[in-house]
């Protein structure tokens, strides 16, 4: 009976070294067993063995918490307060008038009544039309708030999943074929990862800039070309995993028996890069958050009067009396910033320990 079990045990740990072993295991075989006890014990898969220590660890669920709080209150959020437009300007804040009396040549006492109105809200403080107050430009923080959000995370997405793209790829070909191909690969690597980032960075928006790119596709088109050279880290993650996995037996074994090389990659090596490349995007999408908002707050980041939190944020740069005196301009995107960051690297870190094929419980 215990060689019974040890035998089940090393099938559940195939079943986490190759997922395509997991397709193959037969459960009927646990059903014929002859003990009494067998009937009752069932082989769990390996994605459910992930799910389960994923949702046992607090963090993950508080990261989970913080993100779906976060994308509800940008993407459903407007929809219940819609009060004011992303970049409406309000200007019912107050009326000037200036009242002067004189006496005409007749003896007539003229009354000269000046009226101004449309004077912008400025720097309004909280209040039940503006439940966050509005910013310099007369606009309500909330609501850009809201937009800034969607931005934020939408364009942390893309260029993760960019990055992700292009590193997957190129680190895939380097590893699985090696020689030459891989030698150019690298070296590739090697003169990117040379480049100064933030001199790059400033080229690029003042290129942008003069070609009059639209607001709305200016922070798109700058964090895509940011993509371009910012692959290697990810290229070189898949190389070393591939690297070690295609001398693996099982791959040897497929080798042997004729596979195709896109059986060979598709079906064997990504499903077993697949864990280290999801904790490594998890992880980044914090990271990029924090790098969009710094490039916001050297000016070269989402271009006025559309909002993102790094936007929000940029603002006590220029004007530091606004950090001193009016902390509801950015104190609310710095808190926005700091949950999806902490979010998303709680989840990666209960996916690192969730695909950690040495956590047995």
């Amino acid at each position: 009976m215990s060689e019974e079990f040890e035998m089940k045990e090393q099938a559940e740990l195939k079943a986490l070294e190759d997922p395509a072993v997991a397709n193959q295991i037969d459960e009927a075989e646990i059903e014929d067993s002859e003990t009494p006890l067998d009937k009752n014990v069932k082989l769990m898969s390996p994605m459910r063995m992930v799910l389960r220590r994923f949702f046992r660890s607090k963090l993950s669920i508080a990261g989970i918490i913080m993100l779906v709080a976060l994308i509800v209150f940008s993407w459903f959020g407007p929809v219940v307060y819609n009060k004011w437009d992303e970049t409406e300007i309000d200007y019912s804040g107050f009326s000037s008038y200036i009242d002067q009396s004189y006496v005409d040549d007749e003896g007539n006492t003229v009354i000269q009544l000046t009226i101004t109105t449309n004077s912008v809200n400025y720097l309004a403080t909280p209040s039940p039309e503006h439940l966050l107050g509005t910013d310099e430009n007369g606009m309500d923080i909330l609501t850009r708030l809201m937009y800034g959000g969607r931005l934020s995370l939408t364009l942390s997405f893309f260029a993760v999943f960019l990055i992700s793209f292009i590193g997957i790829v190129l680190g895939g070909i380097a590893g699985f074929y090696g020689g030459v191909v891989d030698n150019i690969i690298m070296r590739l690597c090697d003169i990117l990862m040379c480049f100064p980032t933030l001199p790059l960075m400033l080229i690029l928006g003042t290129v942008l800039t003069a070609n009059d790119i639209p607001s709305s596709y200016y922070i798109y088109l700058l964090m895509g070309l940011v993509s371009l050279w910012s692959w290697t880290g990810m290229a070189r993650l898949v190389r070393g995993q591939i690297l070690y996995l295609r001398e693996q037996e099982y791959m040897v074994a497929a080798e042997a028996m004729g596979y195709s090389s896109a059986r060979r990659i598709f079906k064997h090596l990504i499903p077993n890069v697949l864990p280290q490349i999801l904790v490594t995007m998890t992880l980044s999408l914090g990271s990029m958050i924090l790098y969009e908002s710094t490039l916001s707050y050297l000016g070269l980041g989402v271009q006025v009067p559309y909002a993102s939190w790094g936007t929000m944020v940029e603002v006590i740069s220029r004007r530091p009396e606004i950090l001193a005196n009016y902390p509801f301009v950015w104190v609310p995107s710095g808190v926005c910033i700091v949950i999806a960051v902490l979010g998303f690297n709680f989840i990666g870190d209960g996916l690192r320990d969730a695909l950690d094929p040495k956590q047995r419980r």
